[in-house]
């Protein structure tokens, strides 16, 4: 379980000074992202699993309230206070899968602020590193048309637990299979894995390291064949599976090269074999790019192996995510900033024909629209029991569906601009007006 104390120290000194002042009214605050990046037209909502764990387990320990007495400082009084927090609110989200956009909620929750505050951190870190992860990965799916994809990230994540989380939104969206033996367990994926240059290296020749792997290994062969040459070890390939009669789930990893022009030669040679069904993996440094390249060029490939590019999204590893309060004890509250300005109020998504409307929570779901945020925790505890990525998948395969055209496009996507409600710009109108005179200043569109 994750420690409490996973928050950054600001988030502590903000809740000792409510506490040491009795302000324990109820906070909401809302998390969003303010804008994609330019080479995202959709989001797709991840990460809120771990956050739910999060919040049943949160709470700080006695060690924990040790350390921050002996090395912080804390007074007693306040270490006390710390050490009752107990979440014990609710939470309003996007379930994961669903595609989003920006300014959209993804999630709000409300709480007493001391621990509304304390976990903002938590929050924060889980779900834009796996909404990147997913929306990344769904570009993936999105470029390949229906042929296979397989997360290769283990190696090159920034971190062991992020690879477990790549293994897991990958598969949200659709991924095949995973390399991540751990994660394939823990998620209940589907392991895959051909082997690695330095195996066909360590034999005396190519045709002896093929020999052996498929005689060790006969229900998941994958010949890598460009150790040395491409072309030469795809017909090594052949010679083995027809010499050993292979049949089932066979198949020859491209890793290097000009992969359009050498599954082109590879399938050729393959069909010349009369081995139609033995399947051509390509790998090697993919990313949805290239992977829309190859498929938009004809590259007769059965399946991609994706791993670094996606793993950290490198194009855009991070999303400019927030998590701002909305409302304190009953009063609606924004924030004023230069291009940062908040709305107000606790809110909620209409998904409708016309797109997507952003509202107050409280306003009528009209009939042709659908509400995306849902109550998942009330009280502190789960409305249900924890969702399966199959409930993911089935979300996010429905919602693709709805995506324009234009944001699906894997070059110069143009995202979705969400409408916002009649409601809710009053009420931003009337927290503006609020905050101006709380500044002791007027509020200039008046």
């Amino acid at each position: 379980m994750a420690s409490s104390l996973l928050t950054d120290l600001y988030e502590l000194n903000m809740a000792a000074s409510y506490l040491k002042r009795g302000m324990g009214g109820e906070a909401t605050f809302s998390l969003f992202v303010r804008q994609l990046p330019p080479s995202r037209g959709f989001l797709v909502a991840a990460g809120l699993e771990p956050c739910l764990t999060f919040l049943e387990g949160f709470g700080l320990l006695e060690e924990d309230l040790d350390y921050l007495g002996r090395e912080l400082a804390f007074e007693d009084d306040v270490l006390d206070a710390l050490g009752a927090l107990r979440f014990h609110g609710d939470v309003w989200a996007v379930p994961e899968g669903r595609i989003v956009y920006a300014n959209e909620p993804l999630l709000e929750i409300t709480a007493p602020i001391a621990v509304a505050q304390l976990v903002e951190p938590y929050l924060l870190n889980q779900i834009t590193f796996q909404t990147t992860i997913a929306s990344k990965a769904a570009r993936c799916v999105v470029a390949a048309g229906g042929r296979d994809l397989v997360d290769f990230s283990l190696r090159r994540t920034q971190g062991l637990d992020a690879a477990l989380a790549v293994a897991r939104c990958t598969a949200m969206v659709g991924f095949v299979a995973t390399s991540n033996v751990e994660a394939a367990r823990r998620y209940g994926l589907r392991p895959a894995g051909t082997m690695a240059h330095s195996y066909v290296e360590s034999f005396p020749s190519e045709i002896d390291a093929f020999r052996t792997f498929a005689r060790d290994l006969p229900d998941r062969t994958t010949f890598l064949v460009d150790t040395y040459d491409t072309l030469n070890g795809v017909l090594t390939a052949i010679r083995v599976i027809q010499e050993l009669e292979l049949s089932g789930a066979i198949g020859v990893r491209l890793d290097s090269g000009d992969l359009l022009e050498l599954s082109r030669r590879t399938r050729e040679l393959l069909d010349q074999a009369d081995l139609p069904g033995v399947r051509i993996f390509a790998s090697g440094g993919l990313d949805e790019v290239e992977v829309d390249r190859l498929v938009q060029a004809g590259a007769p490939i059965d399946a991609f192996g994706v791993g670094t590019r996606v793993g950290v999204s490198a194009d855009a590893p991070s999303l400019d995510s927030a998590y701002k309060l909305v409302e304190y004890d009953g009063l609606p509250m924004v924030k004023l900033s230069e291009d940062k300005a908040t709305e107000p109020g606790r809110k909620q998504v209409f998904r409708g024909e016309d797109g997507d409307l952003v509202g107050l929570r409280e306003e009528p779901v009209a009939a042709d629209h659908e509400p995306l945020l849902v109550p998942v925790m009330l009280g502190g505890e789960r409305t249900g029991p924890h969702r399966t990525l199959d409930t993911s998948r089935a979300l996010f395969r429905r919602d693709l569906e709805g995506v324009a055209e234009q944001a699906l496009r894997i070059e110069d996507p143009v995202a979705h601009e969400p409408r916002t409600s009649e409601a809710l710009e009053r009420l931003t109108q009337e927290a503006r007006t609020r905050a101006f005179e709380r500044a002791g200043l007027s509020d200039p569109r008046i």
